[in-house]
């Protein structure tokens, strides 16, 4: 079934220091920032991204983002499949992203998929 074109999967890193976690990535593997907030900062590297945000409480907590082509085509083929789970419909996001957020079952990870909004 080829319903969908994944576009990236970007790892999202908790820290306690936004900065000093950043700052790694910036001097050590040369990516360079596309976002940079208090709470949230994005990096970039040929076709790759970091997203690093402020830890919670609970550290552990692993989140994963999947950018598509179109999260609203995704959502009708899965949102069937997916009762039970903890989930967040399809929404816009203040920074110019559409995203569907999904608990993967059995672990303490968040699954944000996202289309940019054109």
């Amino acid at each position: 079934m080829n319903s969908y074109q994944a576009l990236y999967l970007s790892p999202m890193i908790p820290s306690y220091n936004l900065k000093e976690t950043g700052d790694f990535f910036i001097s050590v593997l040369e990516f360079a920032p596309l976002m940079d907030t208090e709470t949230y900062i994005i990096l970039h590297k040929n076709n790759l991204t970091i997203h690093i945000l402020r830890a919670g409480v609970e550290i552990g907590q692993m989140e994963f983002y999947l950018e598509v082509d179109n999260v609203d085509h995704l959502w009708s083929s899965i949102k069937n499949k997916i009762t039970g789970l903890k989930v967040k419909e399809p929404f816009d996001q203040e920074y110019g992203m559409r995203e569907i957020h999904i608990e993967i079952p059995h672990t303490k990870t968040l699954l944000f998929i996202g289309q940019e909004r054109p």
